[in-house]
């Protein structure tokens, strides 16, 4: 039978010590020359009582292998219960593979909660990405009778254009963030010369929105990574433009501080220490209906793995400062 074939082999040692012990206690009552029959008969006893041992044990060794095979039934039918352990040593294998089976558990459930994020992500992202798309063909189906009218709607095409960037932008961050990718080069930069790529980027939206910058040279270099900084600057004076209608963008350092500040709508109080975390918009992102609360999010997972910090300071109706800490 299977069973008997292996519980000889997972109790070998044991099986070979026992018979050695039978065999030198038979020879040691040989040599002292006691009758043949008394040695085989006590040699016989010995057998005996080992063999009805093992038979019981070895019964139960069959109905524990049993047990375990129900056992693998019941994970994959999801009810699984250990049975109750013999010793310390199945104990603490059965508490290893607890702790091994809750830390899958752990495991599955933040992979699961990483794809309900990125699936709501994408959700928003198409409706935000089909509002220009849907803006450019209104537009295109109008044809321009004047050279006026036609430099308007080439305007208001290349805004839509710009809003369709941003959102593809967004989403690559994004998805380089959330896999983990780490391309991060830190080298002595300039930091002028990566706010006048930001500024540069956003200028038309300056213009269209009538909107002031108040901007001297720092004359500061920091270390960094280029390309990551420039998206954080650029996702801050974002906001600034969006939510300011009429006013003044003023970019300075503070007390080792660039500050990004503006005189837009502001942010409430209780809003404030959530609008770094993923997802959250507040109280202005519901009433712009297309916020993904992603970007200041990017913002904060970039600054800490370049190992600067942020921070922000707000009144409702009197503006928002942004402040990086290098």
């Amino acid at each position: 039978m299977w069973w008997i074939k292996q519980y000889a082999k997972r109790h070998c040692v044991g099986l070979i010590l026992y018979f050695s012990f039978v065999l030198i206690f038979a020879i040691v009552l040989f040599l002292y020359n006691l009758p043949l029959e008394a040695v085989g008969y006590a040699a016989g006893l010995c057998l005996v009582l080992g063999i009805l041992v093992c038979l019981v044990d070895g019964i139960k060794y069959r109905r524990k292998v049993q047990k375990l095979r129900w056992q693998m039934e019941a994970v994959r039918n999801g009810v699984e219960q250990f049975p109750k352990p013999q010793d310390i040593q199945e104990q603490l294998y059965q508490e290893l593979i607890e702790a091994s089976r809750q830390e899958r558990v752990e495991q599955v459930a933040g992979l699961m909660r990483e794809k309900r994020d990125v699936i709501d992500y994408f959700t928003l992202w198409t409706h935000q990405i089909k509002t220009p798309i849907a803006a450019m063909d209104l537009l295109l189906q109008h044809q321009a009778s004047e050279e006026e009218s036609y430099y308007e709607q080439k305007k208001q095409v290349q805004a839509e254009l710009f809003k369709i960037e941003q959102y593809v932008d967004m989403v690559l961050q994004y998805l380089r963030i959330t896999d983990g990718i780490n391309d991060f080069v830190l080298r002595e930069y300039d930091l002028d010369d990566m706010i006048r790529q930001a500024v540069r980027k956003y200028a038309p939206m300056f213009i269209r929105k009538k909107l002031s910058l108040e901007y001297e040279p720092l004359n500061k270099k920091i270390v960094t990574d280029e390309k990551w900084l420039v998206f954080v600057l650029e996702q801050l004076l974002s906001n600034a433009i969006k939510y300011t209608s009429a006013g003044i963008i003023r970019i300075y350092m503070k007390k080792a501080c660039l500050v990004i500040e503006d005189t837009g709508i502001g942010i409430l109080p209780e809003d404030q220490p959530r609008i770094f975390d993923k997802g959250y918009t507040g109280y202005n992102g519901r009433n712009d209906k297309k916020a993904s609360g992603i970007g200041l999010y990017l913002v904060k997972e970039i600054l800490n793995r370049l190992g600067h910090k942020i921070s922000a300071e707000s009144e409702p109706g009197a503006g928002t400062r942004m402040k990086i800490l290098f």
